[in-house]
């Protein structure tokens, strides 16, 4: 477990847009990617904005015969990790196919084919449902089809992790490579808004009328997404025989469970602040060498709270910068924390921080730092943190190539 990680290629698809170059030119400038849910008929629900992926064309980034067999879900996972690819600039010549594996996460995969499938099942009986919508949905397929396109015949993997899967994914990675079990992984997660997961937040009482205000004291809860965010993690000695320039170094990263409750955090933050103190014992920094911390950020009551609560309890009453991209992308479920891994990592190259938009009265229970403008700063060391259903707490550390201490000198590995 010794071996550096270097992002050296990033791809995404998200309600700012495709590409990296668009997606961050449009959250550093506060763009909203929020707006009425045109996907499915929200009349009856009380609620109707989402931050929908608009003007996606499969067929843009994928073959005929790839954007055949995938779903919405494993067309932009696709889409992503093309880019992603070719942001690397790996030709396969300079990769082994048995080196190169492909680990994605997702909260739901393809829930679109099953909504399809049973609609057909519903209305017409089952001789009406089409045989190829089962070769669709799956969350399996999103890395079988990933590592079918691009010949990655190493480990594949689907990760179901919730709200936090990208983290999850990420961190496994990250180990392949350090252990020396893969030369280069395509890793990040996806996930697609549909009527089932909107109607339920909504029954929830978790969907806010009209904004993410994460943080804010008169928030009203969440807006929910999708997208895809996906990295290409090499290890420090492929990337330097083959010429590649990174991006940036996955630390270490941590995660925990505070096994109290479905839907709500611990009131005392147990599993976050659990998750926080393991990614910075297993990159072998100190709270004090934190740049920034991009949060989970729901804009939900119980949740904000909680998050504030574990950033004081870890970084004390210092001015630690916090952002919330949530604020502009909505809550992409299993993509949530692969997109926002991707805002994390051109941090790192552009030394900026996007705002959190909707941020206009501080909430006391809440004593955190929050960006409002784009900002200028040294982003050395970012967090990601990503906190989900089920107690799934997680947080991933990104930084500047060289700026983190090298694997073989820390004593505490992420397990």
């Amino acid at each position: 477990m010794s071996r550096r990680v270097l992002v050296t290629g990033i791809g995404v698809v998200s309600s700012l847009g495709f590409g990296r170059g668009e997606f961050w030119g449009n959250l550093v400038a506060g763009k909203s990617g929020v707006g009425p849910v045109e996907a499915f008929d929200t009349s009856s629900l009380g609620r109707s904005n989402a931050a929908e992926v608009r003007g996606f064309r499969p067929r843009d980034f994928l073959t005929a015969a790839e954007a055949r067999r995938t779903g919405r879900c494993g067309a932009m996972t696709l889409a992503a990790a093309r880019m992603a690819w070719e942001d690397a600039a790996l030709p396969a010549r300079h990769v082994k196919p048995e080196r190169v594996s492909v680990v994605l996460g997702t909260t739901m995969g393809e829930a679109l084919v099953i909504e399809q499938l049973d609609h057909a099942w519903i209305h017409d009986g089952p001789e009406a449902v089409d045989d190829r919508l089962v070769t669709r949905y799956g969350a399996a397929l999103l890395p079988i089809n990933v590592a079918r396109a691009f010949g990655a015949r190493g480990v594949t993997l689907a990760l179901p992790a919730a709200c936090a899967a990208g983290n999850y994914a990420i961190g496994f990675a990250s180990d392949l490579i350090r252990s020396g079990r893969a030369d280069v992984v395509i890793t990040g997660s996806a996930e697609t808004l549909q009527q089932l997961q909107y109607s339920g937040f909504v029954r929830l009482g978790a969907v806010a009328p009209e904004r993410c205000q994460p943080f804010d004291l008169n928030r009203q809860g969440l807006i929910l997404g999708e997208g895809a965010g996906v990295l290409v993690v090499e290890s420090e000695e492929h990337a330097v025989r083959r010429g590649a320039a990174a991006l940036a170094e996955v630390g270490g990263y941590g995660l925990a469970c505070d096994a109290y409750h479905i839907t709500r955090p611990h009131p005392e933050a147990e599993g976050t602040i659990s998750a926080i103190r393991r990614a910075l014992d297993a990159t072998g920094i100190t709270p004090d060498d934190v740049s920034l911390v991009n949060a989970h950020g729901t804009a939900t009551k119980a949740n904000d709270q909680a998050e504030a609560r574990a950033l004081r309890e870890v970084f004390g009453p210092r001015r630690l910068p916090v952002t919330a991209n949530k604020s502009m992308i909505g809550h992409a479920m299993g993509a949530s924390s692969a997109i926002e891994a991707v805002a994390c990592i051109m941090s790192v190259v552009e030394d900026a921080c996007p705002p959190t938009m909707g941020y206009e009265t501080p909430d006391p229970e809440c004593p955190i730092d929050v960006v409002t403008e784009p900002t200028k700063m040294t982003v050395d060391v970012v967090l990601n943190t990503a906190l989900a259903f089920g107690g799934y707490d997680s947080v991933q550390v990104f930084g500047k190539p060289g700026k983190l201490p090298h694997p073989r000198d820390v004593k505490r590995l992420p397990s």
